[in-house]
């Protein structure tokens, strides 16, 4: 990891070292924030704010779960096509019970558990693959991502799946309401990170994810379950992305084959910005929600601004990932 050392009038002449990989994304997101306050005065309005914390709220849930899957040395392309798949079965479980149930809270609170099961038992199938049958996890995503993707489009017979109107309004508050002025999905990203930074650093599942992404031979030589763990990973992932879409769906009260597109990229980008090797060994989650901010805000000023086209955003986020890992790779050379 690449210091900068300056020398101090301390007692016993201590050094006081400056770790840029830590400052980095944090001057970043300040960069930002005063760059979007002088291009437009309504940057920093709450009511944009709160939109913007909002839509970066589903790529965060999700980002937290993808910072464990790549500190142990893995990779999951499918997460976005995996949120469409699921808010599909979600919706449609909710439409399909409305003759029995009625248009209420139960009918909802069903789906909305099925869709969390649904995330871990896809992202268990993932790893199960990848663990228990030794495919590559780029191959084993990939694959599914294409699957999933096909599948709630066949769903959809090439359209829309869209939520009883009856019911969207009901679900809708799992979105639009909340806490203190506080929208839900940002209350509900703000817990996750918490629990995944504490998870992170503070518990054997988090230590044995950095082992295992670092040398894998050696985490097996001391006594850890590298296919258990990684398998756990995820899960956990197709967890968060259930939960995600939870949130999702009352948003718009529809999926169709857009539904999540290109949110692994996204998800990706955030983890990388925030400081986790793409390699394994070393993972962040305070890192990845300040990627998640960078990203986010960086959509927002190219959509208040003419500066650059908001249609160019997915080229922004493919040239930060390539920078974020040159970068890596310089700092490890210098080590």
């Amino acid at each position: 990891m690449a210091m900068v050392e300056t020398r101090a009038n301390a007692p016993g002449g201590r050094k006081f070292r400056v770790d840029l990989q830590v400052l980095g994304p944090i001057l970043a997101l300040v960069l930002l924030i005063v760059i979007g306050t002088i291009l437009n005065p309504d940057f920093l309005a709450p009511r944009n704010i709160t939109n913007v914390l909002s839509r970066s709220a589903f790529i965060g849930i999700i980002a937290v779960g993808m910072t464990f899957v790549i500190t142990a040395g893995g990779l999951d392309l499918s997460v976005g096509s995996m949120t469409a798949f699921i808010a599909g079965l979600m919706i449609l479980l909710m439409n399909a019970l409305i003759p029995a149930l009625g248009s209420g809270w139960a009918t909802i609170a069903i789906g909305m558990g099925a869709g969390v099961i649904i995330g871990a038992l896809l992202g268990a199938a993932n790893g199960l693959l990848i663990t228990r049958m030794g495919i590559e996890a780029f191959i084993v995503t990939l694959g599914s991502m294409v699957i999933f993707r096909s599948l709630v489009t066949w769903l959809a017979n090439g359209g829309t799946i869209s939520l009883n109107f009856a019911l969207g309004n009901i679900y809708e508050p799992v979105y639009y309401g909340g806490l203190f002025g506080l929208r839900w999905p940002i209350i509900v990203f703000a817990v996750v990170a918490v629990l995944g930074e504490i998870t992170m650093r503070h518990t054997a599942f988090g230590r044995h994810c950095a082992a295992i992404g670092s040398n894998a031979q050696v985490a097996r030589f001391s006594a850890v379950h590298v296919e258990r763990v990684r398998l756990m990973t995820y899960v956990l992932l197709g967890l968060l992305v259930g939960l995600a879409s939870v949130l999702y769906v009352p948003r718009l009260g529809s999926a169709s084959n857009t539904t999540g597109l290109l949110w692994e990229l996204e998800t990706i980008a955030a983890v990388i910005i925030g400081g986790t090797l793409l390699k394994g060994g070393f993972g962040r989650v305070w890192g990845t929600v300040v990627g998640v901010l960078i990203l986010g805000l960086i959509d927002n000023i190219l959509n208040l601004t003419d500066l650059v086209s908001p249609y160019l955003n997915g080229a922004i986020q493919g040239v930060i990932i390539i920078l974020a890992v040159v970068l890596q790779r310089a700092r490890k050379a210098t080590r």
